[in-house]
Order: structure tokens, then C-alpha cells, then sequence
């Protein structure tokens, strides 16, 4: 009987990281037209109007196709422009992030798609995040718990060894669980839901597996990679569209006058887990 050998990855969703292709992470690719008729974004910012170019008075709001083309407000340069939305933009994050320790994310995130020119992002406090979110899973889909289960189920405890050939029972039952997002009720409010929410790609490894007599002892490894940015179907949507923070984002991303990239979120968690023969 063969040993599976560790460092082990026993999970990959079929969606696969730096995925630069995905459509929400294209970026500069739609004219002022297509924004305004396909999109709906006339009324973007309350503060400029990012077509013309121009200061946004309490008296001069976008109502119509036709705002700006008579020069309303004062010019000023489209980095001034820029300057101004993202000022707007984090504004308007802090109602998605009023409490915990994550409601810092958000205004960090969008300065990194700001002034990051597309790197990747990662955040101790994200990692800490998904650690959190994967521990404290009780439920019956806990893709920990049925890693738990799985290995006390499948070591071979007189050889002290999990059997080469059980590895595909890892993905079988991992597929039937639930993966770590950021949906929850709460995430509505500290943070995580507007920073992440849903997740783009998920790989989890096995990194050791010790068994001695009885009992054993496992470190386990998750990845999960998320886009932040917005594609043509999220802006569509109304629960999006209603708001303005998103209808500036998409603007900031997709106008071929801006281009802001988007960037993927990286979060890492290190869980380690002790059991035994009898599952206690």
C-alpha cells in the first residue's frame, strides 16, 4: 500500500487562479457612449462629471444624456477628475464596512487599484479573515470538517498512513461542501463582503500529516483568489447599479478615458487540526 506523500494539493476549483482573462478583469475597454447608452451611467458622481470634465455644482446634477455639453462647472484636468472619484469612491465604501477589524479593507483596496497599476493584493487582515471564516465553519458543509472526517475515515492506522489511493476522496467530498465566501449576513457590514464576497479560485493542500498509534496530526493550506473588479452582468445588475459607489468603480475600470486595472485579491490561511482513531 502506497503513502500519499505530503506537501499534498487534494482540492482545485475548476475556475484557475491569475485568470487575467475573466471579464472582470478587463479594464479601458468601453467608450463614454457605451457607458451612457448599453450601462445606463450618466448620473456617476455627485462631485464631477468624468465626460466633460467638469465640477459638479449642488445646482448642475447629471440628470440627462445631454449634462455637461454646454460646459456646466468649472473644467478641470482628468487627473484632477480621477483625483476627485476615488476620493468619492472611498466615501462611499464606509457604509459596506462599519465595524471589525476588516472595515479598513475597503479604502485600502481602493487605493491599491488607484495607485497599483494592477498588482496583486494581499493583507495580513485578509489572510486572518478566511483563517476565521474556515475555523469557525461548524456546519456540515465545513470543507475543514470534512477534511477532519475524511482522513479519520481513510488512515490506515497500522501503517500509520493515508493510502495513496484515497486522495480523490478529498476533492469528492470537498466538491459536496461549501467553500469559504464572504456572504454572510455580517460580511454585509465588517468589510469582507464589498472587499471580496464571492471567490474566483480555491486550492487547498494537505502540507503534513503526522500519525503516531492512535492519534494524528495535520497542517492544512488554503489559497483563495478573488477579482477586484466588475464586469458588464455586475454592473447590470440593479442590486449594483442602484449604487453610486459601483457605478463610479465601473467607470474608474472600464472607460477607455481612465482604465484604472483591477487586481487580484490574494488571501493564504495555515490551519493545523489534531484527531484521532475514534474522531475525538
Amino acid at each position: 500500500m502506497a503513502a500519499l506523500q505530503f506537501p499534498c494539493t487534494i482540492f482545485e476549483t475548476q475556475k484557475r487562479m491569475d485568470d487575467y482573462s475573466a471579464t472582470d478583469m478587463q479594464c479601458g475597454d468601453l467608450s463614454e457612449a457605451q457607458l451612457k447608452s448599453h450601462y445606463h451611467l450618466v448620473d456617476v458622481s455627485t462631485r464631477v462629471n468624468p465626460y466633460t470634465l467638469t465640477k459638479i455644482t449642488p445646482f448642475g446634477q447629471p440628470q440627462s444624456m445631454f449634462y455637461g455639453s454646454h460646459g456646466e462647472g468649472r473644467k478641470i484636468t482628468s487627473q484632477e477628475c480621477v483625483s476627485i472619484l476615488f476620493d468619492e469612491f472611498r466615501h462611499l465604501s464606509r457604509p459596506f464596512a462599519t465595524y471589525g477589524p476588516y472595515r479598513h479593507l475597503i479604502e485600502k483596496m481602493i487605493t491599491h487599484m488607484q495607485i497599483g497599476n494592477g498588482i496583486p493584493f494581499l493583507d495580513v487582515s485578509l489572510d486572518s479573515a478566511l483563517k476565521e471564516h474556515v475555523i469557525c465553519d461548524k456546519t456540515d458543509n465545513s470543507t475543514l470538517l470534512r477534511i477532519k472526517n475524511t482522513l479519520e475515515e481513510n488512515i490506515n492506522w497500522e501503517k500509520s498512513l493515508y493510502p495513496d489511493e484515497k486522495k480523490e476522496n478529498f476533492k469528492e467530498i470537498i466538491s459536496g461542501g461549501r467553500l469559504p465566501k464572504f456572504d454572510r449576513f455580517q460580511d454585509n457590514f465588517n468589510g469582507t463582503g464589498i472587499t471580496v464576497h464571492d471567490t474566483w479560485a480555491t486550492h487547498i493542500a494537505i502540507k503534513s500529516l503526522q500519525i503516531n498509534n492512535d492519534r494524528y496530526r495535520a497542517v492544512v493550506h488554503y489559497k483563495v483568489q478573488d477579482h477586484f473588479g466588475l464586469d458588464g452582468d455586475d454592473i447590470s445588475k440593479f442590486k449594483f447599479n442602484q449604487f453610486r459607489f459601483f457605478r463610479i468603480w465601473f467607470v474608474l475600470q472600464r472607460f477607455n478615458q481612465f482604465g484604472f486595472k483591477p487586481f487580484m485579491t490574494n488571501m493564504n490561511a495555515t490551519i493545523e487540526f489534531n484527531g484521532s482513531r475514534n474522531g475525538r
